[in-house]
């Protein structure tokens, strides 16, 4: 595992955060959305300790890319882990990406944010997507999640 920096300063106050470090925007019912990637992470037979969601933009995200993972191009989302063995890390996720990415694949914002959050679970839960075969799985997890979200 890579030795990503804890950013941590104190004890986590909840479960699940949103922060937001050089963008603003509405976050949907903050609390359906916890309790909805709480219930991912118990589907998936993983405890969960605290995940801690930064919003931010591309460029933030592409200099963390470069930094942390020595990737010279824009993501959508970054997931630093804590535990090999419990849902816990930080998962930094572009605004600027997913709103183009909401765009480009015609689907609502709220649906293609929700599709990045559950991706950072899925990764802290131990799921990978570097090949076809693991970004097949994580999309297939991410549909079926996102089905019992949006029903």
């Amino acid at each position: 595992m890579i030795d990503f920096p804890d950013l941590h300063d104190e004890a986590p106050e909840a479960p699940v955060s949103f922060h937001f470090e050089d963008v603003q925007f509405e976050l949907p019912d903050e609390q359906r959305l916890s309790d909805w990637l709480q219930a991912v992470a118990e589907t998936e037979g993983k405890a969960f300790i605290e995940v801690q969601y930064i919003f931010c933009s591309d460029e933030k995200l592409r200099e963390m890319n470069v930094e942390y993972l020595d990737h010279d191009y824009y993501t959508d989302v970054i997931t630093f882990p804590y535990s090999d063995d419990a849902v816990h890390g930080d998962v930094f996720i572009s605004y600027d990406r997913v709103l183009d990415n909401a765009q480009q694949l015609q689907v609502p914002f709220e649906q293609e944010l929700c599709r990045v959050l559950v991706h950072g679970v899925l990764h802290l839960s131990g799921y990978a997507d570097k090949t076809e075969a693991e970004e097949k799985v994580m999309r297939g997890k991410e549909d079926f999640y996102l089905k019992r979200l949006f029903g």
